[in-house]
């Protein structure tokens, strides 16, 4: 029985979901299943190649939906799950009891964990150290920016190592072990040890770059690294950096997009009021109402860069506005 789990790509969340997915498929549905772990990312045109639907049963988790009928179960907590209207009727017209929607959620470990309680009877107590700390991650619930930029918990190593992973072959290594070892072990496999040093000095690296390029105005950040081979930079130095701020706009680069990220501080001195997903999806991306992103083709610099100056405007005219 082969069952290929889709999952976000590069993300914390994403790989933990496949990771309590399997457990739990294996636990309450069938303990004859052999697992293949598949990446996907949120990219400029099409996200899905039906091809790769391949498997007796194929799943979704951590990503958008996707009406094809080999897809037999999904698990998505962001509130721009759907690419279409069309999608999203197609989910509320399903009767399989296998898909599964709920924005509400920090993380889309921590939802997985308790549909699988509550509908299948699946106990979660072995796991619950990786749905404390998915929460965290995903929902971005530290107590401060220092805990999550000087990453002293084996998570935000491990955050970091998956985010900045470039072997695809890392990440669906590293899935079964995300349930069955504790996350400071896991650390030490002789796979992932080697990573850190060269991450951990980039990170510093990141700092000083974010550092020189960041600029602060109306409690809006705005920073260009596409110069840089820094996607994968830690989310929340730019706050550490400059807690004044609401909300930070930064530009990125990689082999195969440009990404417009949009967040919002966690700490700010004043709560955000923008839906950051609404905004990113007028310009066809989408994410959680605290922070949301837009991939543009590799070719595409200058629409990005566009999109981000616009949005820039739009948060810091609404900054103004706003009673301090």
């Amino acid at each position: 029985m082969k069952v290929r789990v889709f999952y976000h790509d590069k993300c914390f969340d994403g790989a933990c979901s496949a990771a309590l997915f399997s457990r739990f498929y294996r636990e309450r549905i069938r303990d004859d299943a052999s697992f293949v772990f598949s990446g996907l990312l949120h990219r400029a045109g099409a996200l899905f190649d039906e091809k790769q639907f391949d498997a007796d049963e194929n799943a979704i988790v951590d990503f958008k939906y996707s009406s094809s009928p080999k897809i037999t179960w999904w698990f998505d907590h962001h509130q721009s799950a759907f690419l279409t209207p069309a999608d999203a009727a197609h989910f509320e017209q399903d009767q399989s009891n296998r898909k599964f929607y709920d924005p509400d959620f920090k993380s889309c470990t921590s939802f997985i964990a308790t549909i699988a309680e509550q509908r299948f009877g699946f106990n979660p107590a072995p796991v619950a150290d990786l749905v404390y700390w998915t929460d965290m991650v995903d929902g971005a619930m530290y107590p401060d920016a220092k805990t999550v930029v000087e990453m002293k918990a084996p998570a935000m190593k491990l955050t970091m190592v998956i985010e900045s992973a470039q072997d695809y072959t890392f990440v669906p290594r590293l899935i079964p072990l995300l349930v069955t070892k504790p996350l400071e072990e896991i650390l030490e496999e002789p796979f992932v040890a080697p990573l850190l040093p060269p991450l951990l000095e980039r990170h510093q690296r990141s700092i000083a770059v974010l550092g020189e390029r960041t600029e602060s105005k109306d409690g809006t950040l705005f920073f260009d690294i596409t110069d840089h081979d820094l996607e994968g930079y830690n989310k929340f130095v730019p706050y550490y950096l400059h807690p004044e701020s609401i909300y930070s706009v930064g530009l990125s680069k990689s082999s195969f997009r440009v990404k417009v990220s949009v967040g919002s501080n966690p700490w700010a001195p004043s709560e955000p009021t923008v839906n950051l997903a609404k905004v990113c999806e007028r310009y066809g991306g989408g994410g959680h109402a605290r922070v949301g992103a837009i991939s543009f083709g590799v070719t595409d610099e200058e629409a990005a860069r566009k999109a981000a100056r616009e949005i820039v405007e739009d948060l810091r005219a609404t900054a103004r506005r706003e009673p301090t």
